[in-house]
């Protein structure tokens, strides 16, 4: 009876280590995955030790502390991670949390920088965390929620782009390229976002809806 039992205790982990796998293989290559996404299949450190044994195995990769996926070769070699923006939108989704990418991501977004910083930092109404990938850093922090009530997704960018640029800074060229964006923003989310902004960057939100 005791080797029996000393058995289901070694079966057991198997089963769950072949349910997760098949779940990830299911999916497309580079969906990342959470522990709470295997939750159905056992506790929360059964699910743990199981993503790690294949980890281990080489069957699935570590993204970060608590993220997995099934990376895409690389054609120089190794895999391809996915970027900061990939990894904060998905941690987003789970905690059910808004995000606004700031300061030089902003900036990288809106094809203005082609260097993504190595600390990147996101606003937040969901908690506050700090994430590492590699050598490069994740930052959720928390803003008011007039911060995160702006509704367009290139208006955010391009207020978090201008105050990253800031008021006495900003080129006339950088401007213009940020106007462009912004008209290809919704117009009511425009005429709303344009409310909440600082007052500078209101003048150059006016610029894209054709006012005088």
């Amino acid at each position: 009876m005791l080797n029996l039992r000393q058995d289901n205790k070694f079966i057991m982990p198997l089963s769950i280590e072949k349910k997760i796998l098949t779940k990830i293989k299911k999916a497309r290559r580079d969906t990342l995955f959470f522990i709470r996404d295997f939750i159905q299949f056992g506790n929360a450190k059964a699910v743990s030790k199981a993503l790690q044994r294949l980890v281990e195995k080489q069957e699935i990769h570590r993204v970060a502390r608590g993220i997995y996926a099934r990376l895409r070769p690389s054609d120089f070699g190794g895999y391809v991670y996915p970027g900061p923006d990939d990894i904060a939108k998905a941690i987003a989704r789970r905690d059910r949390a808004k995000i606004i990418p700031t300061g030089s991501m902003a900036l990288h977004r809106l094809g203005m920088s082609t260097q993504i910083p190595l600390k990147v930092v996101y606003f937040t109404d969901g908690s506050p965390r700090k994430i590492t990938v590699g050598n490069q850093t994740i930052l959720f922090k928390k803003t008011a929620p007039k911060t995160l009530a702006i509704r367009g997704e290139l208006s955010q960018l391009a207020i978090q782009a201008l105050r990253e640029l800031g008021e006495k800074s900003v080129t006339k060229g950088e401007e213009e390229k940020i106007i462009e964006w912004l008209k290809k923003e919704k117009r009511t989310h425009l005429e709303h976002d344009m409310k909440l902004a600082p007052a500078w960057i209101q003048e150059i939100m006016r610029k894209a809806l054709d006012y005088e």
